[in-house]
Parts: structure tokens; C-alpha cells; sequence
């Protein structure tokens, strides 16, 4: 499978715009290009059993971060909110703006 080219990065401020955490926001800590997820901090969270891996490890039932679909998360702009990535091409570097009000990501 090819590998997906997105707008979003890493440590990027995300709002969750569809789901069970619809409005919750987060930065962004993983991004799986192969199956178009990202996992966002502190949101998504499930309950997993974890084995005892050594002796200084804690098993039983812990929370994690678990994947949302990339669709699901949208940019926050520091002025407007959440919004859409554009571009502009300043010089010879290409840098993402708000679609609302041109300021840079």
C-alpha cells in the first residue's frame, strides 16, 4: 500500500470534528501514513490489558491513546479556531496558513 501524503504533522494543536470525543482537542503524538490514522493525546482513550513484561513492570488494565482517522481531526489556528491547511510559496519555502485568516500553522 502506498504511503499517503498529509497536511497535518506532529505536534500540531488537532480538534476532533467527528466521534464519541467530537470537540476535544490534543497534539498530535503519532502519524501512521500507511493506514491514514493519527493518534492525538488524551483523546480516544481505551482500556487495555497489559501482560507483565519484567518484574519492575505494572500489568493489568491500563488507558491508552488509541487511532483516529485522519479525516476526524482538523488544524486549530490560534486566531480563529479550527480550519483548513492552504499554502503559500514565500521565496523558495512553501508554508501552511489558515484558510480563515492567512495566519501561519
Amino acid at each position: 500500500m502506498a504511503e499517503i501524503k498529509f497536511k497535518l504533522r506532529k505536534d500540531d494543536l488537532v480538534e476532533v470534528i467527528a466521534g464519541k470525543d467530537k470537540g476535544k482537542q490534543g497534539k498530535i503524538v503519532k502519524i501512521d501514513r500507511e493506514k491514514g490514522r493519527a493518534i492525538v493525546a488524551g483523546v480516544n482513550m481505551v482500556k487495555k490489558a497489559m501482560k507483565k513484561r519484567k518484574q519492575t513492570d505494572r500489568g493489568g488494565i491500563v488507558e491508552i491513546e488509541a487511532p483516529l482517522h485522519i479525516s476526524n481531526v482538523m488544524i486549530v489556528c490560534k486566531k480563529c479556531g479550527p480550519t483548513r491547511i492552504g499554502y503559500k510559496i514565500e521565496g523558495e519555502t512553501k508554508k501552511r496558513v489558515c484558510r480563515k485568516c492567512g495566519e501561519a500553522l
